[in-house]
């Protein structure tokens, strides 16, 4: 079985064209290593590619062909992993948003027609892959990562603006793929009315923050060590980009009376703009010195401050399947976030995670008080959250069920095996 996997590079999207190699979304990534990791146990099993699927009943061969498209032309590796091709294709400027992504149709249109895939899978409404997908002869998937029509219900986006060109896009493309794989039921129910079938698969996990996690409960389940012996100031991460639909400024003025009773620390990580919001945000940081804004973190300095961290909170409007919520379970970091979109298929609450209310500021105090109160209940919540992390999110988890959903789709459209 081939499968083109259509994902944007974020070299193109963060303009880091001197880099050498590759770099996707956290949840790609993953779902990429799962790939890696079935190919091997397969190859350790029977000497060629191979999913390794023996949970579904059989062993089949796969190859991946990553697609994706920039505006500069750039070196690229041609191969990710033994069975994991990478194509990076130069499409001018003139190619993209404003001509409705034309170039990047084409140039995807023609790779296709060299790789001759079995199904073309497309990551993400928010560029130019599932217009790519939908025009191309072949069995096609979607993955729906933002919702952005639901993103624009909750937020608005200004008229003709490219979030707003973006959502209209997807409005286009949805209903044009024979199948939408959804990370929540959230995005299942905006988008089932809209296409033959769907299936609802969360995102992997890296695997570093499941070994971060691993080491903390290598004892046998017990409370992680740093968590164990607090600090004398514990620390609570927020790790979302800063503006009104994350909700940060709610959060920060909710536990201004818990902060006149308790010692803690705030630390605040993700993009801060220029808007409104934002300096708003700025403001109550700069007048608490309880509070603290680090910027935009890596995927090594995520994980370092998952090391210290007593919790993390999401106080969000709106959320679809939050990266942040997984990774915290996988490392073992007890998690409250707003029972809002996805966020409820994420944790279960009380026995995985808290949830709060993002239009209640005493939900946010409540919580608080007990993650950092209740030792036993928090210690226990942990690790049941890392046991389903690890159940649910694995990358050779996610990564079988795609393989299974590939399978599927080319059953229904009789494509015969490869």
């Amino acid at each position: 079985m081939i499968v083109a996997l259509l994902m944007p590079d974020n070299r193109e999207n963060f303009r880091k064209y001197d880099l050498k190699d590759p770099y996707f979304g956290t949840a790609p990534t993953a779902l990429l290593e799962g790939f890696s990791m079935l190919n091997q146990e397969g190859q350790q099993e029977i000497g060629g590619w191979s999913s390794g699927c023996e949970e579904y009943g059989k062993t089949e061969p796969f190859e991946i062909h990553v697609i994706s498209c920039t505006q500069q032309p750039m070196s690229s590796p041609e191969k990710l992993a033994s069975n994991i091709c990478y194509h990076s294709l130069h499409v001018p400027k003139w190619g993209w948003l404003r001509t409705g992504y034309q170039g990047c149709v084409r140039a995807v249109r023609e790779k296709l027609k060299e790789i001759q895939p079995d199904i073309v899978h497309a990551q993400g409404t928010e560029r130019d892959c599932a217009l790519s997908a939908i025009l191309s002869p072949y069995p096609r998937l979607l993955t729906i990562h933002g919702n952005l029509r639901l993103i624009k219900k909750q937020v608005g986006f200004k008229l003709f603006s490219a979030m707003w060109f973006q959502s209209f896009l997807e409005g286009f493309a949805v209903p044009r793929f024979d199948g939408v794989i959804c990370i929540t039921n959230y995005t299942r129910e905006a988008v089932e009315h809209e296409v033959p079938k769907t299936w609802v698969v969360p995102n992997a996990v890296d695997p570093s923050f499941l070994e971060l996690g691993q080491q903390r409960f290598s004892d046998g389940g017990s409370r992680p060590s740093t968590l164990d012996s607090r600090s004398p100031c514990p620390i609570i991460l927020c790790v979302a980009n800063v503006d009104e639909r994350k909700n940060q400024n709610a959060f920060i003025r909710a536990l201004d009376p818990l902060a006149k009773k308790m010692s803690f620390e705030v630390r605040f990580f993700g993009g801060c703009g220029g808007s409104e919001y934002a300096q708003e945000f700025r403001e109550l940081i700069e007048s608490r010195p309880w509070c603290h804004y680090g910027g935009i973190l890596g995927r090594k300095e995520l994980l370092n401050q998952f090391e210290q961290a007593d919790m993390l909170v999401l106080p969000t409007h709106e959320d679809n399947c939050p990266m942040v919520v997984l990774e915290a379970m996988a490392s073992g970091v007890p998690v409250m976030a707003s029972k809002v979109g996805g966020v409820p298929d994420l944790i279960d609450g009380v026995i995985t995670g808290l949830f709060c209310d993002p239009y209640d500021p005493e939900s946010f105090r409540t919580g608080v008080k007990r993650l950092l109160e209740d030792r036993e209940f928090t210690r226990q919540m942990a690790s049941a959250a890392y046991d389903d992390a690890m159940r649910r999110f694995h990358p050779k988890v996610i990564a079988s069920k795609h393989l299974k959903i590939y399978r599927e789709v080319l059953s229904i459209k009789g494509k015969i095996n490869r």
